[in-house]
């Protein structure tokens, strides 16, 4: 049986493998992911099989799935998790380079030990070995497993938040994310009514009501908001537009709409920085490009793609309307990997603005050599934020290892060329790992 890629992987030199010795056990902060805080208390036996556990809710694997040509009955469709387990192995020797390849192979290494290449021929033991591993794990443990200290998840201003809170030696802390509230979703107005009892008559009204459920999310431990959209919206609308504007909302255009989402968003934003709250945003993408595949599987699903143009007016607009002291720590992501350079010259512009990990189609081993280079010559690499999951999978913190591995490789490969001394690189390598982001977010 032919065993898959051993401890060097993307370890180049001596040094790289010095410094990953000096971080690869170190905890996790995982600060934006989409667990389901509702699962994380589960008892052990919660996955049927290993296909439950990796493409039950997975658009990664889902849409590497419909690059190699799998119908859509094994991937969202009605076959069982075990067919859909088999049919994601037959496919994975199509995908070296791919990160899902390193990914699924350093899961089955690190959960059930498991160092066997992943295809058609293997996929029986590895569904039958895990099968009996699967049954004594746990969420809990999984998390436990990789060192999990801290896990930000990613919920909406009306959510009840029951289920965060210290899980042993894990935090499972909630993320403000009112992006229902910036679209002026009447659904998202209501959830937000219910959960702050606050009627929403006005945009005072709306406003009054964000301040109930954001502190209601700080006193369940929130440390970090988070906001997901094509590009930053027009911030010139003062309290007085946005009050017009909201009282005419069922008839505004595309772009009084824009003015009096940005009005909020400024608002908010203001709000976080009182409060200690680090605000992201994630934008440049396009979300459910393929209709007629939105319809029959949904949000979520694996057609969303990044913009095929960057313009950094609107990102400069909004961090510049606010005067000094007012903005919180920012952390900016674009999907469109052209932004990266002039976002990260920008984040020299303001203070406290960070460039957040490579994010998504960029979490690549390119992807993110490309973002390290990028930050070590427009920024300062060693401010950098390391990695995050981004995920909805328990097992999915392979994505650590991956990181780190990477970053090893790139500041070794610094050290072995002299521009670098070891004892500084142990020091940059830890920081950006753990220490960084731990301190931003004042764990």
């Amino acid at each position: 049986m032919e065993k898959f890629f051993g401890e060097r992987l993307f370890l180049d030199s001596p040094c790289a493998r010095r410094l990953y010795d000096a971080v690869r056990e170190l905890p996790i902060i995982d600060f934006h992911c989409h667990l389901d805080p509702a699962r994380i208390n589960s008892d052990a036996g919660v996955y049927r099989d290993i296909g439950d556990l990796w493409l039950a809710a997975d658009h990664y694997k889902w849409r590497a799935m419909r690059l190699c040509g799998v119908d859509e009955y094994y991937i969202t469709g009605a076959a069982g998790s075990k067919e859909k387990f088999f049919k994601y192995a037959s496919v994975m020797p199509k995908l070296i380079g791919n990160p899902l390849y390193y990914w699924s192979h350093t899961e089955l290494k690190r959960i059930f030990g498991i160092e066997c290449g992943i295809n058609a021929d293997t996929a029986g033991y590895i569904y039958n070995k895990t099968a009996a591993e699967l049954k004594s794990i746990s969420n809990t443990g999984l998390l436990e497993s990789y060192r999990v200290e801290f896990a930000a998840t990613t919920d909406a201003p009306g959510d009840d938040l029951k289920h965060h809170g210290k899980k042993g030696s894990l935090s499972v802390a909630p993320t403000f994310r009112p992006d229902g509230i910036l679209r002026l979703d009447a659904d998202a107005f209501g959830a937000l009514a219910a959960a702050s009892g606050k009627t929403v008559k006005t945009c005072a009204d709306l406003k009054d009501a964000l301040i109930r459920s954001l502190d209601y999310f700080v006193s369940k431990g929130c440390r970090l908001s988070d906001h997901s959209f094509y590009d930053f919206p027009d911030p010139s609308a003062d309290d007085a537009a946005a009050e017009r504007l909201f009282a005419n909302l069922n008839a505004l255009t595309p772009a009084q709409r824009d003015s009096l989402g940005g009005n909020i968003l400024l608002f908010l934003t203001r709000e976080y920085k009182k409060r200690g709250i680090t605000a992201q945003f994630h934008f440049s993408v396009l979300r459910n490009v393929n209709s007629a595949k939105y319809a029959a599987a949904g949000r979520d699903s694996g057609f969303d793609v990044m913009s095929g143009a960057f313009d950094i007016t609107n990102t400069i607009r909004y961090l510049d309307a606010f005067a000094d002291g007012e903005r919180p720590a920012v952390v900016l992501y674009s999907l469109n990997p052209a932004a990266l350079r002039p976002l990260t010259c920008l984040s020299g512009a303001f203070a406290d603005v960070h460039i957040g990990p490579a994010w998504w189609f960029n979490d690549t081993l390119c992807g993110i050599r490309g973002q390290l280079s990028v930050v070590s010559e427009y920024a300062a690499l060693g401010t950098n934020l390391g990695m995050l999951t981004d995920s909805r999978s328990f097992s999915g913190y392979s994505r650590f290892d991956f990181f780190r591995r990477i970053l090893c490789g790139f500041v070794g490969e610094k050290v072995e060329k002299g521009e670098y001394g070891l004892k500084s690189a142990q020091t940059l390598v830890k920081d950006i790992c753990y220490n960084n982001i731990k301190n931003l977010l004042k764990l």
